[in-house]
């Protein structure tokens, strides 16, 4: 009897599950039909996660999912089910960790055999359509776990449930009960400085960065070096974070043409990228780049936040205000293919300017990256300019002429797909980056662009009492937001109120961390778990804790706790902060790389928060000069009339009529005020 297969992605709204919602394969998305199936005919389900920007995703699509005998193999053994990772990055933390503890690595496409009950016990990552690269082939892997479940069920099954217990027990990687007796004591300058050399002990101090390739950002070390500078004034912190800008932003990784950054590097010298661009990485390096200018006021900090914010608004920004999550490596099927040039393109395209252009930015006939040429800067301009006996000015007008030129040509080739899922906490981070920018440059422009997209997460993913939605597309919220949401985006109300002085923000993100607390909360560890207590399609709650490409929910948590508890008087939330960073030291000490939003965290507490309000008539008017200085951590609050909601302004009323007052205060003690921005800000 032949099976009439339907594929059931088409009524999806994710692009990466909408790519496949034409496979010969029975997919469907994650949810009742798919679960209730696999125990009815009691298959094992195969679950494959990925995401649209991700390469080998697509390989293995092209390669095993649209080819009709793979697919016959996957509807007769299986129920199938596609999941976008970041559509539901809880699964995808489930099922990963589950990967790599039994094959010791992970990363997407990811594939993954479960028992009916959704507990894992086979998986790896990319399987090729025929024997290579000492890999079984996926119809070998699918006819092994196949007849694997048939004939040695118990044993597969007590299997999974090992390693679901496994996932639960290692779900605590890094956190220690403080032992008792052990000096109550945080962190100490030791510490801080313990954490900056083991940062630096892995640093590249010739092509900045940290680690060997492929290279990640790492904008979180970047951050806590700038930081550690600013504090301790070591001057070995500072060069190390500025080369890491540096070189990423005169890399391939960086687009030389329109602006943004890719995902990672493949080399040392960050010169081929994974050509996708996600929303997060521009959000968390313009937020870098935005303290890095602060601190030394270098134009080219200001000239990259400037480029990427563009290219963000040009290509990421959709008409009612929201930001796309990603834009693909792949054009016509060829990673990078959009962003590459010939030399015989440019020397045509740029006339009497092609070889200046091509000496700049290292294009050659035989081409700098497989045959072709990814543009880059290998001196800086003064540099180079000297070494050519042209004038700096000249030669940055010239460059600038040219790359309008090939951006007008790029853009009529066929470009990369367009991942336009809106998520809520990407675009938080992008929040807050717009919000760190607009300080750091004195730019309403990006203030404006903050308070809009601010408008547009509150309109659309909002549900009922208190819950809020984690991906928008197509006029239609869904997937209750997971704890990451909720923490970016109580630290972007955080950031938005610091440059607009509209203390609601502030009573938003207090309300929004009760609602986290009372939702997301272990009561024994004080830690939170990813997903919602009301969330019923997961194995086990996870608690993420590393700091990843993205922040741990847990770290911003601690943040936001931090802060809140000095604005709001609510000294148990600062504790439950302590809390955390204490069962966490050994882990953020020994291991900064995985930790460096906590480790950011650390340093706050040791080095203890600044408060400056400023009261009178005109107090918002005195925003901007206080946000330019690079002050890490402070909290600012500027009010126009006497605010009885907020500790730190209460009682401070203006003196006279019309005057601006400024107030310097450490744990609510204030030394008296000063009547002018200078004056305060030399005290600082």
């Amino acid at each position: 009897m032949t099976h009439q297969h339907t594929n059931h992605l088409i009524h999806e709204t994710s692009p990466y599950l909408l790519q496949h919602a034409h496979n010969p394969v029975n997919w469907y998305p994650w949810g009742e039909d798919a679960l209730q199936k696999a125990k009815e005919e009691d298959k094992p389900i195969l679950v494959s996660i990925g995401y649209a920007a991700c390469h080998w995703c697509h390989v293995m699509e092209r390669e095993s999912f649209e080819d009709e005998s793979t697919a016959a193999l996957m509807n007769e053994y299986f129920i199938n089910i596609k999941i976008d990772r970041e559509e539901r990055p809880d699964l995808d933390h489930i099922y990963m960790d589950a990967v790599q503890a039994m094959s010791g690595s992970g990363g997407w496409p990811l594939n993954v055999f479960l028992t009916p009950d959704t507990k894992p016990f086979f998986g790896g990552t990319y399987f090729p359509p025929a024997r290579a690269y000492n890999r079984a082939s996926w119809k070998e892997v699918l006819t092994g776990v196949y007849k694997g479940y048939r004939e040695k069920k118990e044993e597969i099954v007590s299997q999974a449930e090992n390693l679901t217990a496994h996932l639960l027990s290692a779900n605590s990687f890094g956190i220690q009960k403080p032992v008792a007796g052990e000096e109550a004591l945080l962190f100490s300058d030791e510490q801080l400085q313990t954490i900056a050399q083991h940062i630096l002990a892995n640093a590249d101090t010739e092509w900045g960065g940290f680690g060997k390739a492929p290279k990640f950002p790492q904008s979180f070390s970047i951050q806590y070096l700038l930081r550690h500078y600013h504090f301790t004034k070591e001057e070995t912190s500072l060069r190390q974070a500025l080369i890491s800008l540096d070189k990423m932003i005169d890399g391939g990784i960086y687009d030389q043409l329109g602006g943004g950054f890719a995902r990672y590097s493949t080399d040392n010298e960050w010169l081929a990228p994974h050509f996708e661009k996600m929303l997060y990485d521009n959000a968390l390096l313009v937020s870098v780049m935005a303290e890095a200018y602060q601190l030394t006021h270098k134009p080219h900090y200001a000239k990259t936040i400037r480029q990427t914010l563009a290219f963000i608004e040009r290509e990421m920004l959709s008409n009612e205000n929201g930001f796309y999550s990603a834009l693909d490596a792949d054009s016509e099927s060829v990673e990078g293919k959009f962003y590459t040039w010939s030399k015989k393109e440019t020397d045509d395209l740029l006339g009497e300017d092609a070889a200046l252009f091509a000496k700049f930015y290292d294009t050659t006939e035989k081409g700098n990256w497989e045959h072709t040429n990814i543009l880059w800067v290998k001196q800086p301009i003064e540099q180079f300019a000297k070494a050519n006996n042209i004038s700096a000015e000249h030669l940055e007008q010239t460059l600038a002429d040219c790359r309008n030129i090939l951006l007008q040509a790029r853009s009529k080739r066929i470009r990369p797909l367009l991942d336009d899922k809106i998520l809520l906490g990407w675009n938080a981070l992008m929040n807050t980056a717009c919000s760190k920018a607009s300080a750091a440059l004195n730019d309403t422009s990006y203030k404006e662009i903050a308070v809009k997209n601010m408008a547009f997460i509150e309109s659309k993913f909002i549900g009922d009492n208190g819950h809020w939605y984690h991906t928008y597309k197509n006029s239609q919220a869904r997937i209750p937001a997971f704890l990451d949401d909720y923490a970016y985006l109580i630290q972007a109300y955080i950031h938005l109120q610091e440059i607009t002085g509209n203390g609601d923000y502030l009573v938003k993100a207090k309300n929004l961390c009760g609602w986290v607390i009372e939702n997301f909360e272990e009561p024994e560890t004080g830690f939170f778990f990813y997903t919602h207590k009301g969330q019923p399609d997961v194995i086990i709650r996870k608690k993420e804790v590393y700091d990843g490409a993205v922040p741990s929910g847990n770290a911003v948590m601690a943040h936001n706790l931090l802060y809140l508890s000095i604005v709001f008087d609510q000294p148990e939330w600062a504790e439950r902060a302590h809390g955390l960073l204490q069962s966490l030291s050994k882990a953020i000490t020994k291991y900064p790389g995985s930790f460096g939003v906590w480790a950011l965290a650390a340093q706050l507490v040791t080095k203890g928060m600044l408060e400056i309000a400023i009261t009178g008539q005109h107090a918002k008017e005195f925003l901007c000069p206080v946000l330019e200085r690079f002050i890490p951590n402070k909290i600012l609050q500027a009010e126009e009339t006497n605010s009885h909601i907020f500790p730190l302004l209460t009682g401070k009323t203006e003196s006279e009529k019309g005057v601006t007052a400024f107030y310097l205060c450490r744990n609510y003690t204030c030394k008296a005020p000063f009547y002018n921005v200078d004056a305060l800000l030399a005290n600082v």
